[in-house]
């Protein structure tokens, strides 16, 4: 169990690197369109530089994930993370900047697939929905994180330390995965039994010599009966299309809900519900990491406990109505709403973390067969990642010519769209190990 925890713990802690350099951008950017003097449309492609990263990030994993392993793709993540948050820091211009943050995009990208894989295929059954939901905890930690170095080191308009700091846990991993060792599903299906027979042992020692034989033998055989359709082909098969749909829909919904546009953009959301200066726009935007990281801890219990498909459709009906609450405080015919935008603000925060937060994340490492789950995950991430980079990208220049009330309303449509697709398609995968999810989905179209 002291290996499992080992492992969860590093592989979460790149969710923290994750969360904090996509939310450290949200106090250094006022700081940094004074000094380079950019335009709106200059500031969304910088603040979006990130997820276009990502997009080929996701796809750089893909190619790598099998070939070279969890564990090595997770080594160079670490890499990129520290050079891309020293060179942030270091920057002397705005492309040199959005650069350094693209390099970034790329680590985030590649993790974001490779470290929810690592932990899905590490996991005992009765707690994977919580272990890998802690790659989701980390990451609203690392955006807490972000936020309250932000506010502390606002009044000194230090944001090259803001953003140069993400180096300092980049190194932690990288010395961490040095440690670690390789996921034993990844090791049987490149024929290495004896040494996943071993990690297996070591995460689950409770487990007697016949028990841990019998899970690599599942493993083996569910990977020897996939080998033969491993290529992109084989995911227009009747068995694995309503995955990739399902997959690339719930990720989908996930990002026009709005909740990049909220956490790239939380001080200027703040500006728009009545918040007055930097320093308290600042504050209240340290309250919605709060929610964030507490709420996500509740989903950690909550996805084991109640199943992930009463999470998802109550997610997006609670995310819809919040969200109508934030448009109407923000219309131009209300009186100044500021607290009730901000408990609107919370209260989506909430839903979100507990439901749309983890779950496209959850359902992405768990649906697909072993033999395409790189390549599942890839599509599912490009499909995230690209349209991340729209959202972000598109927000700015859309408050600017509608109105933020308008981009909310938005934002709730799509959440209403998210419930009844939710209430429509949503598995339940709860308690169910990886190969008899495969036999489910096998069964499900015969």
């Amino acid at each position: 169990m002291g290996m499992l925890i080992y492992l969860v713990a590093l592989a979460a802690l790149f969710g923290l690197l994750f969360g904090f350099d996509e939310g450290v951008i949200a106090g250094a950017l006022p700081h940094i369109t004074q000094v380079f003097d950019i335009s709106a449309g200059e500031e969304g492609f910088l603040t979006a530089s990130v997820p276009l990263g990502a997009v080929a990030g996701a796809i750089v994993a893909a190619a790598f994930a099998d070939r070279l392993g969890r564990r090595m793709v997770l080594f160079l993540c670490s890499v990129l993370f520290a050079i891309g948050a020293i060179a942030s820091g270091l920057s002397h211009d705005e492309w040199m900047l959005i650069f350094a943050r693209l390099i970034l995009g790329i680590a985030i990208g590649s993790s974001a697939m490779a470290a929810p894989m690592f932990l899905a295929e590490l996991a005992p059954a009765r707690h994977r929905g919580a272990i890998v939901s802690a790659f989701q905890l980390m990451i609203t930690v690392g955006i807490l994180v972000s936020y309250l170095l932000s506010y502390a080191l606002d009044p000194l308009g230090a944001w090259r330390w803001m953003l140069g700091l993400g180096a300092v846990p980049a190194l932690i991993c990288l010395f961490g995965i040095l440690r670690a060792p390789e996921s034993p599903r990844w090791l049987a299906m490149r024929g290495r039994v004896g040494e996943a027979h071993d990690v297996i042992a070591a995460i689950q020692p409770h487990l007697s010599d016949k028990e841990t034989r019998r899970i690599v033998d599942a493993i083996v055989h569910s990977h020897s009966v996939e080998t033969h359709s491993t290529g992109w082909r084989a995911f227009l098969s009747a068995e694995v299309r309503p995955i990739v749909f399902f997959t690339i829909a719930a990720f989908l919904l996930q990002q026009v809900s709005g909740i990049n546009a909220i956490i790239y953009y939380a001080p200027t959301i703040m500006g728009h519900a009545g918040f007055d200066g930097i320093t308290t726009q600042l504050a209240a935007t340290v309250g919605v990491g709060v929610v964030n990281v507490l709420m996500t801890i509740v989903a950690m219990y909550a996805v084991d406990k109640f199943g992930r498909r009463p999470l998802f459709i109550i997610g997006f009906i609670g995310t819809a109505i919040s969200l109508a609450v934030i448009a109407v405080t923000m219309m131009e015919s209300t009186p100044p709403l500021a607290p009730v935008a901000l408990v609107g603000l919370f209260a989506y925060i909430a839903f979100f973390a507990i439901s749309l937060g983890p779950l496209p994340w959850l359902y992405m490492s768990e649906l697909f067969p072993l033999a395409l789950r790189s390549k599942g995950m890839a599509m599912a991430s490009v499909a995230n990642w690209s349209c991340n980079f729209l959202v972000v990208f598109l927000f700015p220049v859309v408050v600017l010519n509608f109105g933020a009330a308008a981009t909310f309303a938005i934002f709730c449509a799509f959440c209403t769209i998210g419930a009844v697709y939710a209430w429509r398609y949503a598995p339940e995968t709860k308690g169910v190990t990886l190969e008899d999810i495969e036999k489910q989905h096998a069964m499900a179209v015969t």
